[in-house]
Order: C-alpha cells, then structure tokens, then sequence
C-alpha cells in the first residue's frame, strides 16, 4: 500500500526526523533536515521553496522517509540568515525572494552536492533530488549543471524555460499547474519543445505551490496524483541495478 502523503500543519517540533550540519566544498557549514537512514533502500534530496525549512517541507522529507527513502533537505537560505523559516503570506513571499536574490546559485547547487555526498557516504549508490518552487529550479540545475544526483523532479519549478539549453544527465519529471500565474504556458511549451525526452505533467486546475496543505492555492487531487508520479519515477530510477 502507497503512503498517503500528510496534510498535516502540525508545528515543527512535532514531526520526526532531526536537523545535522553539513559542510561544503567551500567550507560553507549548514543544517539539513534528516530523516530516514542508512539502511532505507533509496535516498533523496529535498529542496525547499523560499520560505525555508517549513513544517511543509519537514513532512515532506517524514512522507518519503515512510516510502523507504533516506532523505537530506538543506537549509539553502543558512548561507545568508541561518534559521530562517517564512511564512506562507505576501510579506514572507517578499523577504523570501530577497534572501534568494543574495546566494548564487551555484553555491546554492555546492550545498546540494554536499547532501548528495553525504548520502552516498552513508552507502547509497544512486541519489535523486525533489524541489518545489524555488527548489524545483535548483532540482533542474542540479540534473543539467552536475553529475550529482541519478534523477531530479521539479514541482512547479519557476524559469526552468531559461535553462533548457543543456541537456539532463539524468532522467526528469517536472510537473506543473494549469492555473499557475507565475509560469506561463508558454514557458512549459519551451521546454516540451527543447527537452522533449523530460516527462512533464500539467494538472489542469492547479495553482502555484498546489503540493502545500499550508496555502491558499492547496490541490489535494493535484498533490495526490504528483506525489504518485514522483515516488513511483524516483523509485525507478535510483533501484539498485
């Protein structure tokens, strides 16, 4: 039986899983949220949108760690406020995007790396990387600019259409909502024509951040079915040969 993923809002100190430090190629020190082990038979990233390391996300590692997956999520945004997690409204939008808008992205994609060999030291052999909103663009650089990860899958991932020169190394499911505002049909049809060999989902009557119990533009249906789709893809390509 598949696991159902939570809608709970339940607060931070209540889910499991724990935070651990982690250090970069550059010597950058960050916390990572950790749940699953060494012995899970998959491993993944999970990379946040802009408001942080929010209970939202925090389950979302719990959900997969209950599908059998080890999975690291890093507090991208420790780089220039340690801590800091958002709130899902307009002023958290606001700030969110300003601390975005001070970490390039590729010390950003070197604190990927970094939980992508920690997971590897903890002996998996094959590692996939999930991220929503913000996280969904950094999930697609990862797969285009390194050789870190062995799949990646983006939701909702914004100005993914301004990258697709390169080519993945690895297979990628990006998934998308119809009624999404902030990323233009226009934009998933430049990258359907571009990289036609990435699977891409659209769910007609989805918003922006449709996967969050926590906002407004929630699509449960949505949610469900992605959430299906990624497990299933990030199963099938991180199995051991």
């Amino acid at each position: 039986m598949k696991h159902t993923p939570s809608d709970k809002k339940n607060p931070v100190s209540g889910t499991e899983g724990h935070l651990t430090s982690l250090t970069a190629s550059d010597g950058h020190s960050f916390k990572a949220w950790e749940t699953g082990s060494a012995e899970s038979p998959f491993a993944v990233i999970v990379v946040q949108e802009i408001f942080g390391l929010t209970t939202h996300i925090r389950n979302v590692c719990n959900d997969f760690a209950a599908e059998g997956f080890h999975v690291l999520a890093p507090a991208v945004f420790d780089r220039v406020k340690p801590d800091i997690i958002l709130e899902y409204t307009q002023a958290g939008v606001t700030e969110g995007l300003e601390l975005r808008s001070k970490i390039p992205s590729e010390k950003t994609l070197a604190d990927i790396a970094a939980c992508a060999k920690a997971l590897r030291d903890a002996g998996h052999r094959k590692v996939g990387i999930i991220g929503f909103c913000w996280g969904g663009l950094l999930a697609w650089l990862t797969a285009t600019r390194t050789h870190d990860v062995d799949a990646a899958v983006s939701w909702y991932g914004g100005s993914i259409g301004n990258h697709v020169e390169t080519a993945p190394h690895c297979p990628v499911e990006l998934h998308f909502g119809g009624e999404d505002s902030s990323i233009p049909h226009t934009e998933i049809q430049k990258i359907r024509d571009a990289r036609p060999e990435v699977e891409e989902y659209v769910y007609d009557d989805a918003g922006h951040g449709f996967g969050c119990p926590e906002r407004p533009s929630f699509n449960r249906d949505a949610r469900d079915l992605a959430w299906s789709r990624s497990v299933d893809f990030l199963k099938t390509n991180l199995a051991r040969d």
